[in-house]
């Protein structure tokens, strides 16, 4: 009987030498896909650099969400920001190796992956085949293994120890901050991890081929929104406090990483000289500024120019 189905396959039950049996078509195992001869082959590749970049963006939601809820609720009345700001990325760097490694191969910090096709492959669970209209044949399964499920492994662990450190650190360090302001960091991730985790089950597949794009134009937001809102207009406002070269170059690395992300570096000697446009925006900005204050349109307004 022929197998229906884009993503079901056939699994091998028994093997001897050159005798090989395989099963009736239905869902394949976890940690294998179908092949094009409808056959269930194990993820043995190693996950390209695209690959790489998607995970890295994933991991770095929840660190940057985390640095702005610090930040957002510290405020100017406590120094304890920054230990907060390195005990998030404590957590998360943690929580990420210690995924890699509970990860198959278990125990090494690197994985083995199934190649990404199309982006059906994100949604097997569309896909199953009704042969005779009636019965369904369930053959969903993590066509992209394990791109999908190794962020929610990641996610959980920095729930965890964001749990057991954090909590401990702000009531030793965060004496400045009232009673009720010393946990709403901690509070806020307790809404956007339950978020994020949605986000991943829902548009994981879309997020693959978007993230490069979300990047790039969320980092150039945020960027004229920083700079605007701390009336930088010229390179001394910038220079004049490290927190904002600090800001700004967190934003340059962002540049390069959707730029990187999108050229995919497939011609090293064509993509590289991309990252030249990494200072671009925030040059522009910088030159543009004194066009665009307030108060010279208001009065060149009132003086009728």
């Amino acid at each position: 009987m022929a197998c229906l189905g884009l993503y079901c396959g056939k699994t091998l039950l028994f093997k001897n030498g050159s005798t090989e049996i395989y099963g009736e078509c239905g869902v394949c195992p976890r940690g294998q896909r179908t092949n094009a001869q409808k056959y269930c082959q194990p993820c043995t590749e190693s996950p390209e650099l695209y690959d790489w970049l998607y995970l890295g963006f994933m991991a770095m939601l929840p660190l940057v969400l985390h640095w702005f809820f610090i930040e957002w609720y510290s405020g100017k009345k406590s120094s304890s920001a920054l230990f907060q700001h390195v005990t998030a990325l404590f957590e998360c760097t943690m929580a990420a190796i210690t995924t890699l490694l509970v990860s198959d191969p278990v125990g090494v910090l690197y994985i083995h992956s199934c190649r990404v096709l199309m982006l059906s492959d994100w949604y097997t669970m569309l896909y199953n085949p009704s042969p005779d209209y009636v019965t369904t044949v369930h053959c969903t399964h993590e066509a992209v293994y394990p791109l999908y499920t190794i962020v929610f492994i990641y996610y959980a662990f920095c729930l965890v120890l964001m749990m057991l450190l954090r909590p401990l650190l702000v009531k030793k360090i965060a004496c400045g901050l009232g009673k009720s302001d010393r946990f709403k960091s901690i509070y806020a991730a307790l809404y956007f991890f339950p978020i994020l985790t949605v986000l991943q089950a829902v548009g994981g597949g879309l997020l693959y081929y978007a993230f490069p794009y979300i990047i790039l134009v969320l980092s150039l937001v945020t960027l004229a929104v920083y700079m605007s809102a701390s009336e930088i207009e010229n390179c001394y406002d910038l220079l004049v406090r490290k927190k904002r070269l600090i800001v700004l170059f967190s934003h340059w690395l962002l540049h390069a990483y959707g730029i990187i992300s999108i050229s995919r570096v497939d011609k090293l000697e064509q993509d590289l000289p991309l990252l030249a446009l990494v200072p671009t925006p925030a040059l522009f900005y910088l030159f543009t500024a004194k066009f665009t204050e307030p108060s010279r349109i208001l009065s060149e307004g009132a003086n009728g120019h």
